[in-house]
């Protein structure tokens, strides 16, 4: 078969392009099963091209790791090297992750893309390492496909390196290793404040434990990086009475109106939204509180015609002014903007048709069926806040992975 290179050079580039889409994509607010799935089936074409390229493909994607060395062209270049089961272009990607760690997703994010039988191959390899960035790589594969490794994961919980040791600490959720829970535990008490909250995460999503609870609602209520994360598992394991009067306490006494906004999100419970709605008038808060009303409610801002106008001045994240030093990415860029009046015509429409008490998700009781309606239908926000009341209802078993290729997940449905 005649190479072309410069096809081939296309599909290396193509392949690295989309799988920036992707990245985005996999938790995005906008991005449903059915938009992942169209996107993944483009990827794979070009990954398919490469390989079907043989030695060809893999020079291309090669090349360009070393001249680039992104995540995008780990992701590739790890694929054809994983599938191909040859040890020295393996070590070759490691080698550009072990040079910069935050390629690491790259590399995980491809033992996700192969057949998982293959992965647990070089899983094994990286678990049993002395690198420490190769055991997080490891962990990370093991929890991206959802199999368990045995007491190789409770051995990360010794490691010396923080980053490694609260990969596996956020995997005993991912996993549903309950028989880890009381390791998990005890580490709510590390210093490090990744491990300190995923300890707290994965032991309330496996049992919503008290202690661990209490844990979230501390670092919801600091200024941690976790704080949002920490309120949204918070409020799912505690009573609902109790969790709307501390929904009040983030907002009314101690100022955190985005963390209260993020936990209503995932408390669900419809008597918030009018609160909600007063939020939207408030620019920095406006599209944030318009996601939650959509969580809850089922509705779309923009398809249902409850869109209103960006508004005049506003600036979020960096601009064009060299002389301003924040350089934070606007959080909510893929958020639409709701009216407030709009909003709230259709509410008091519309809000008869919520129970008193009953928390909610895309419209419908949180329960199986309307949890497989959200995994089916929603966001992928959404189908992730899915993912996670699935795992309270089945103690045990992984949680349900939304990152994995759209069209693998479609077969599930």
């Amino acid at each position: 078969m005649r190479i072309i290179k410069e096809i081939v050079d296309v599909y290396a580039e193509e392949s690295a392009f989309l799988w920036r889409l992707r990245s985005a994509a996999v938790e995005s607010a906008n991005y449903s099963l059915d938009d992942l799935a169209r996107l993944d089936q483009r990827l794979e074409a070009h990954i398919d091209g490469l390989r079907v390229s043989g030695e060809a493909g893999w020079e291309v994607a090669r090349a360009q790791l070393l001249a680039v060395g992104d995540p995008a062209e780990v992701f590739a270049s790890a694929v054809l090297a994983l599938e191909s089961g040859h040890s020295g272009k393996v070590q070759e990607v490691l080698g550009v992750v072990a040079a910069k760690p935050e390629n690491l997703r790259g590399f995980v994010s491809a033992m996700g893309w192969i057949e998982p039988d293959l992965a647990v191959r070089q899983i094994k390899h990286l678990l049993n390492s002395a690198e420490p960035i190769f055991k997080r790589a490891g962990v990370a594969g093991t929890a991206i496909i959802r199999r368990n490794p045995g007491p190789a994961l409770a051995d990360v919980f010794a490691s010396d390196d923080p980053a490694a040791k609260a990969r596996a600490l956020r995997a005993v959720g991912e996993l549903g290793v309950l028989d880890l829970q009381n390791a998990a535990r005890a580490n709510m008490k590390a210093k490090d404040p990744g491990c300190r909250y995923w300890a707290a995460w994965s032991t309330s999503l496996l049992s919503g434990h008290k202690e661990a609870v209490s844990h979230l609602q501390a670092i919801a209520e600091s200024r941690s990086r976790f704080a949002e994360g920490a309120a949204q598992m918070a409020v799912r394991r505690l009573p609902n009475r109790e969790a709307k009067l501390w929904i009040r306490r983030l907002a009314k006494e101690l100022g955190r109106h985005r963390v209260a906004i993020k936990a209503i999100n995932a408390l669900g419970d419809p008597e918030l939204i009018p609160w909600l709605i007063d939020q939207m008038k408030t620019p920095a808060l406006a599209r944030t509180a318009g996601e939650a009303v959509s969580t809850i409610t089922g509705i779309h801002i923009a398809y249902d015609k409850l869109e209103g106008a960006r508004p005049q001045g506003f600036e979020a994240g960096p601009n064009d002014d060299p002389a301003d030093e924040n350089v934070e990415m606007d959080p909510d860029d893929d958020l639409y903007w709701p009216a407030p009046a709009l909003v709230l015509k259709w509410w008091n429409g519309r809000k008869g048709d919520f129970s008193k008490d009953t928390r909610y998700l895309l419209g419908k009781p949180i329960d199986k069926e309307g949890i497989r309606h959200a995994l089916k239908s929603g966001s992928q926000r959404q189908r992730a806040a899915a993912a996670i009341e699935l795992a309270f209802l089945t103690p045990g078993r992984p949680l349900f992975e939304v990152r994995s290729p759209g069209y693998r997940q479609q077969r599930l449905f």
